[in-house]
């Protein structure tokens, strides 16, 4: 079980990127959720098998087709094991 932290920058906002990250995640089969920050850019958590984590990260470097990704950031977190779905906030 792997839970991971990503913060997302590019043209990552206006573009669908939440929505099509978390249609990506319950495809992938992860728990966690997305949001829009302030500066422009956008966060997730995301937990399940060491496998599907790492698919949708790799799915993060790219994003939905009108996005623009530059960067994404990943940090490890502690598994946290209550989440039952993949949610979008803010």
């Amino acid at each position: 079980m792997r839970r991971a932290r990503a913060i997302v920058t590019g043209r990552v906002q206006g573009v669908s990127y939440r929505a099509a990250t978390a249609s990506e995640a319950r495809r992938i089969g992860v728990v966690g959720w997305v949001c829009n920050r302030d500066d422009g850019s956008v966060e997730l958590e995301v937990e399940g098998d060491d496998d599907k984590v790492a698919a949708l990260l790799a799915w993060c470097e790219n994003g939905p087709p009108m996005a623009r990704v530059t960067n994404v950031a990943v940090e490890e977190r502690s598994p946290v094991r209550i989440e039952t779905a993949f949610a979008i906030t803010r």
